[in-house]
C-alpha cells in the first residue's frame, strides 16, 4: 500500500473513528438508563465492551492478512456504523449487549489494521512519524467528539449522538474506499512498500533468503522454548511476545483506570463540576493532538523508542501525582497537558518499536495478540480499582494507577537493556 499517498485517508479515517467514540463515551451511561436497566445490568453491557475487544485482536490480524488494509478498514468501519445505529434504535438489554460486544470488536480491529498498514507501508525511518500522524489525528477527535455531543444532548434526545456518530462512521468508510494500494512483491529493504490489499506474491528464495525465513518464523508458531532470537534483538520472539504484551497490558490497565475513576475522583475529592472535568480531557487531547507529529519525528531520529516509551509512561505518572496533591484547576490542567505529552511519547514510538523488530509476515498477527491481551487489562484493572476503594478510598486507586506505570517503566528497561546489550 502506498502509505504517504494514503497516509491523509489513514488519519481521516482515525479521526472520525475517535471522534464517534468520544461523543457516546460520556453520553452511553446516561442513554442506557433511560431505559431502566438495572445497575446489575449496565454494569455487564459497559464490560462486553472490552470483552469485544480483548476477542478483536487476534481475528483482525487474520482478517488483515486475508483480505489487504482497504477491505480491513471498511468491514471493521461498516461494523461499527452498524453499532452505533443500532444503539440509537434499540431498547432491549440483549441487544444492547450484543451491540457493545461487536463494537468492541471493531474498535479493536480497526487498531490493529490501521497500526498494521503503518507498520508494514513505513520503515524504520518513518514508522514513529507516521505513527504520530495517526496519534495526532485520534487526539483531534479526542477533542472535538466529547464538545459536540455535549451540545447535542442539550438540544437533541440522547439518540441523536449515536446516528451522527453512525454518520461519521459511514464518512470514514468513503475515505477507506479512496485509498489506493500497489501491486508490488515484499522485497527484503526497509525502503519497500507492502500491498496490504493483496497477499504479496513469494519469490523464489535465494539460500540466503531461506537462512532469513528460517529465523524469521512466526511467533504465533513459535515453540515456547525456543532461542530463535528476533533481528538484531538479544531476544526470542516469544520473550519479544511476552515483553510487549505485558508492556501494554500495563499501560492498558492504567488508562482504564483514569478514564474510569477521573471523573468520580474530580468530584468527590477535588470537588470540581462537570465542565471542569470535561475540559481535563479536552486539554489531554490537545496536547496529544499538538506533541504526537513531533514526537514521532523525535523517535525516527533518536533511533531510540523504548526509551521515548519509558519517558511517556513517567510524564503519564506525573499528571497523575499532580492531580493526587492538588485539587487547583491550573496546576491540574498542566498535568493533563504534560500527560497528554507522554501518551504521545508512548503511542507512537511502541507500536513504531514493533514496526522495525518484527519481521514483515507476522507483523500484524503480533499486533493483534499485544492490543488483545492488553485489554484483558482493560478488564481487570478496575475491577481491582473498585475492590481499592471499597476497602480504601479513591486516592488509592490512582495509588495502584502509578504502580501498574511503574511497572510498565521497569519492563520496559529490562527490554531497552537486552536490546542494548545486543548491539554493544
Amino acid at each position: 500500500m502506498d502509505i504517504r499517498r494514503n497516509l491523509p485517508l489513514l488519519m481521516t479515517i482515525c479521526f472520525l473513528s475517535q471522534m464517534g467514540g468520544f461523543m457516546i463515551l460520556p453520553l452511553f451511561p446516561l442513554f442506557i438508563e433511560e431505559f431502566g436497566l438495572s445497575g446489575w445490568m449496565m454494569g455487564v453491557i459497559f464490560a462486553l465492551f472490552y470483552v469485544g475487544k480483548v476477542l478483536g485482536g487476534i481475528p483482525a490480524a487474520a482478517i488483515y492478512r486475508k483480505l489487504g488494509g482497504k477491505k480491513a478498514l471498511i468491514l471493521m468501519l461498516l461494523l461499527l456504523a452498524v453499532c452505533m445505529g443500532g444503539f440509537a434504535l434499540s431498547s432491549a438489554a440483549v441487544l444492547f449487549g450484543l451491540l457493545r460486544l461487536l463494537q468492541g470488536l471493531a474498535s479493536t480491529g480497526l487498531t490493529v489494521v490501521v497500526r498494521s498498514i503503518i507498520g508494514d507501508g513505513g520503515n524504520v525511518d518513518n514508522r514513529g512519524l507516521y505513527n504520530g500522524y495517526i496519534s495526532s489525528s485520534e487526539g483531534g477527535g479526542m477533542v472535538l467528539g466529547p464538545v459536540i455531543s455535549g451540545w447535542l444532548a442539550l438540544h437533541w434526545p440522547l439518540s441523536v449522538p449515536f446516528l451522527l456518530v453512525t454518520v461519521c462512521c459511514l464518512m470514514a468508510v468513503v475515505a477507506a474506499m479512496g485509498m489506493k494500494s500497489t501491486q508490488e512483491p515484499l522485497v527484503n529493504s526497509a525502503h519497500s512498500v507492502l500491498s496490504t490489499d493483496d497477499p504479496p506474491p513469494l519469490p523464489s528464495p535465494t539460500s540466503a533468503e531461506l537462512h532469513t525465513q528460517a529465523m524469521d518464523t512466526s511467533l504465533s508458531n513459535q515453540a515456547p522454548e525456543s532461542t530463535i532470537s528476533g533481528p538484531t534483538t538479544g531476544l526470542t520472539r516469544l520473550q519479544q511476545l511476552l515483553g510487549y504484551g505485558t508492556v501494554h497490558f500495563l499501560e492498558m490497565s492504567a488508562y482504564a483506570v483514569f478514564l474510569t475513576y477521573f471523573a468520580l475522583y474530580a468530584a468527590h475529592i477535588m470537588h470540581w463540576d462537570p465542565f471542569a472535568t470535561s475540559l481535563a480531557f479536552t486539554v489531554s487531547g490537545i496536547s496529544t493532538l499538538a506533541a504526537a507529529p513531533f514526537v514521532g519525528y523525535l523517535s525516527d531520529r533518536l533511533g531510540d523508542r523504548l526509551l521515548l516509551c519509558m519517558l511517556g509512561m513517567f510524564l503519564i505518572g506525573i499528571e497523575v501525582v499532580v492531580f493526587l496533591n492538588t485539587s487547583s484547576h491550573l496546576w491540574v490542567y498542566v498535568g493533563m497537558l504534560i500527560g497528554g505529552v507522554g501518551g504521545a511519547c508512548y503511542m507512537d514510538s511502541f507500536f513504531a518499536h514493533i514496526g522495525d523488530h518484527i519481521p514483515d509476515e507476522s507483523r500484524s498477527s503480533v499486533i493483534g495478540k499485544i492490543v488483545s491481551a492488553a485489554e484483558i487489562g482493560s478488564i481487570v484493572s478496575p475491577l481491582v480499582a473498585a475492590l481499592l476503594m471499597e476497602v480504601g478510598s479513591l486516592y488509592s486507586v490512582f495509588v495502584f494507577n502509578l504502580v501498574l506505570i511503574a511497572a510498565a517503566i521497569v519492563v520496559q528497561a529490562v527490554m531497552r537493556s537486552r536490546y542494548r546489550l545486543k548491539e554493544g
